[in-house]
């Protein structure tokens, strides 16, 4: 699938990049390009070590800010695949300064839309969160918008031979800011905060998350929100996996914080689909139906009034699970 093509990936030295682009050269060492698009040098001169042992004649390093149109359309030379990882996503950081979320989250993905219809890019696939779905925080709010500007991006390509697509899924495991390093760093103080004590979230690992990254660049038609289906867990839960013996402490929930988190709402479910292992969340409006959709991909209709949020999933996690999960993620960063 990326054999011969050239791919730039926004954000590409953050977790998702660095997985991504580990992925890419292991299953696709034919890529002609990997491009990785960033405004940190010195995140992508560590990047660069790591992957000194696997040099490739392709990889490029591409300091940029999403912000910076001109910029985006110079890098995009040559470019067939766009992966958008380039976030502001911490959630007190967005609501203390809000503007500076929106000028990354929102004009930058309107600069990257207006970039790769500028140039000769095949495939956009953006890659979205849970907040999303009928948002109670700043964040939430910037990514709906970024997930709308991409799917209305279909609408003016006119004869191009180009796809925006939206991969949606909840907290990847182990990534920075996240649950489970935030319990281990606190474990030894014999005292873990817990927001409340019912609440849920998705869990979804990075290689899990690269791996729909990779499934939607190869199957969506464009204009889909695509959502996986993902195990929940109990934040109670991945305190005892993390550690059993220390003290839970109920400190109340954050200011912009759900007690479950939600990936599809009920007002979604006119326009969802069940792919099997994925949700795909159709746009309206679009040059082809739900029911033309699901005739060509064997998808069905979901339920009038489907809803998917991480407290009414099927699906969850135990304590051992989470303690296997969090002991071979260990293992595994060790070995990277």
């Amino acid at each position: 699938m990326l054999t011969n093509q050239s791919v730039l990936i926004t954000g590409g030295t953050g977790s998702f990049g660095k997985a991504f682009v580990h992925t890419v050269l292991s299953r696709y060492p034919g890529v002609k390009r990997l491009v990785i698009y960033s405004r940190d040098e010195l995140k992508q001169f560590e990047m660069q070590q790591e992957l000194a042992s696997r040099p490739h004649p392709g990889i490029r390093y591409f300091i940029g800010d999403i912000r910076d149109q001109a910029r985006l359309t110079r890098a995009l030379e040559g470019i067939d695949i766009v992966v958008h990882a380039a976030a502001l996503k911490q959630v007190p950081a967005a609501e203390y300064n809000p503007f500076e979320c929106i000028k990354t989250n929102v004009l930058g993905a309107q600069n990257l839309i207006e970039a790769c219809l500028d140039s000769k890019v095949k495939r956009v696939v953006a890659l979205s969160t849970d907040k999303a779905a009928a948002p109670i925080n700043l964040y939430g709010a910037t990514k709906l918008c970024s997930d709308k500007l991409f799917v209305a991006g279909n609408n003016i390509r006119g004869s191009r031979d180009l796809r925006f697509s939206v991969v949606r899924y909840g907290n990847v495991m182990g990534s920075r800011g996240s649950v489970i390093p935030f319990f281990a760093e606190k474990r030894a103080s014999g005292v873990l905060p817990i927001t409340h004590p019912e609440m849920t979230r998705f869990n979804i690992s990075l290689q899990e998350g690269v791996d729909m990254v990779l499934w939607s660049l190869q199957n969506a038609w464009g204009g889909e929100i695509l959502v996986p289906k993902i195990p929940s867990y109990r934040i109670t839960d991945v305190a005892s996996a993390v550690a059993p013996e220390a003290e839970q402490k109920v400190v109340g929930i954050r200011p912009g914080e759900k007690i479950h988190e939600e990936m599809i709402t009920a007002s979604d479910s006119p326009n969802t689909v069940d792919l099997g292992a994925y949700y795909a969340i159709l746009p309206s409006g679009a040059e082809y139906s739900v029911d033309d959709y699901c005739a060509r991909t064997g998808a069905t209709r979901v339920a009038a009034g489907f809803s998917y949020d991480s407290g009414s999933n099927t699906d969850f996690l135990s304590v051992p699970q989470l303690r296997e999960m969090i002991s071979q993620q260990v293992s595994s960063a060790q070995a990277h």
